[in-house]
């Protein structure tokens, strides 16, 4: 449709917040959709990486636990857009309109920034 065309704002509930891959995915079509997606598994892919290489066995727990609640995040809330399970009012994570979310997420990512700092065989 275009960006800022879409038709389904004024049907979908909470479409700036719960259900913007629905919004997304009309207003930038399949490759918009798949952008979203591969950016997500790339974040994930990432976390995973710098939680095998950690410093510490904590440092890998943590980003262990920070990869997978962003990656289980993102698949709840992409799975509720596409209406194969029921709706939970999980946001997107750095998508979805929301400031605890978002401030939250943020946080998340730096904490895994800085765990890639101090890397296996890097004293």
């Amino acid at each position: 449709m275009g960006l800022g065309q879409s038709r389904q704002k004024t049907f979908l509930p909470e479409a700036y917040n719960d259900i913007i891959f629905a919004i997304i995915a009309e207003e930038l079509g399949m490759l918009g959709a798949a952008l979203i997606i591969l950016l997500f598994a790339i974040l994930v892919w990432r976390g995973i990486k710098i939680a095998m290489n950690a410093q510490d066995q904590f440092g890998s727990l943590v980003a262990t636990g920070i990869t997978a609640q962003i990656a289980f995040q993102s698949i709840i809330n992409i799975a509720v857009t596409t209406n194969t399970i029921p709706n939970t009012g999980q946001p997107l994570p750095f998508v979805s309109y929301g400031g605890t979310s978002l401030t939250i997420a943020m946080a998340m990512i730096g904490i895994l920034l800085n765990i890639s700092k101090y890397q296996k065989g890097m004293e």
